[in-house]
């Protein structure tokens, strides 16, 4: 008998919301690969045993599966393949261009980690503010606060806080840094309603954070990025925090992830995580789930909950 349900390919792994993926198997066929490389998968893609299929739910992890999801990866695929839900607010590993040329609509999950990404921006904020990073290297080392002493800290009541893009999480961010006492100015694509606003002034600055933005920066700024590790030049940040123009960085993401520079390593006012902005069961639950919701109304409406935002034309 012939199985007509709609097909669902699975790039990657369900780790918590389990009971929102079964859903899907009640109203599609689910298909897992079984390539484990980026050849292997094309080749299984050409071969026809994923063929029907017409939504995605990809992870990040699926990168070693799939590789980067380009062009090439694109002409591959199923011409079926309309819908491609990616479990994750930043989506650097999928070309949207090709998605688009390929008429592959694309979903991420922008809200999902606006409460986790906010919170340890808060947390490296901080940290990098008050510089902690070189006392903690000390402790760690059986040295107490070292010798010499860290250079004194500072409180966030009355600073400046300026967040390159307001989207939900740096709304989100804004709000937390209100309740320490901070002032915010903004920068983003468009200028925020005044309601969304809520008091912050908004610079019309460049995006890209190198030299000429470090130049403008008063002497002793604090810099904390747990955007894209693209946003920063990290060899001008190095640069700026060997001239003291920097006084202390916090970050979550990196231009070369997981390499890391080495200027930034051997520097102890530099507070580092490894990208773990959203790594909690909560968020990734609700990331997991946003997803999934994306798949279902791509099979049953054929449309998403979340198109990124270069495709709205194509919602």
């Amino acid at each position: 008998m012939t199985n007509n349900n709609p097909k669902v390919l699975l790039l990657g792994q369900i780790e918590h919301a389990h009971a929102a993926w079964s859903q899907i198997a009640t109203i599609a066929t689910i298909l897992t690969p079984k390539a484990t490389s980026r050849a292997a998968f094309i080749a299984e893609c050409k071969s026809g045993a994923l063929d029907g299929v017409s939504v995605a739910f990809r992870t990040f992890d699926s990168f070693a599966i799939t590789g980067k999801i380009d062009s090439e990866l694109c002409d591959a695929l199923p011409e079926t393949l309309k819908f491609m839900c990616h479990n994750g607010a930043g989506y650097d590993q999928v070309d949207i261009q090709a998605c688009t040329a390929h008429d592959i609509r694309v979903s991420n999950t922008p809200t999902a980690v606006d409460d986790a990404t906010a919170d340890i921006t808060i947390w490296l904020l901080i940290g990098a503010l008050r510089n902690f990073p070189v006392a903690m290297s000390s402790l760690r080392a059986g040295d107490w606060r070292g010798r010499p002493l860290p250079r004194l800290g500072h409180d966030p009541q009355g600073k400046i806080l300026g967040i390159l893009g307001m989207g939900g999480i740096g709304r989100n961010l804004a709000a937390k840094a209100r309740a320490f006492g901070m002032r915010i100015r903004y920068h983003n694509r468009n200028r925020l309603p005044a309601e969304l606003e809520d008091g912050a002034e908004y610079p019309r600055t460049r995006h890209t954070i190198s030299t000429p933005q470090f130049a403008l920066m008063k002497v002793g700024i604090v810099i904390v990025n747990t955007a894209r590790g693209a946003v920063m030049d990290e060899d001008a940040l190095v640069k700026a925090l060997d001239s003291g123009k920097v006084a202390s960085v916090g970050l979550d993401v990196y231009e070369e992830e997981p390499k890391i520079h080495p200027g930034l390593t051997n520097n102890p006012n530099v507070l580092l995580v490894p990208h773990m902005g959203t790594w909690t069961v909560e968020t990734q639950t609700k990331m997991e789930e946003w997803t999934i919701e994306n798949v279902k109304l791509a099979v049953e409406q054929a449309k998403l909950k979340s198109i990124v935002p270069e495709q709205r034309d194509m919602a």
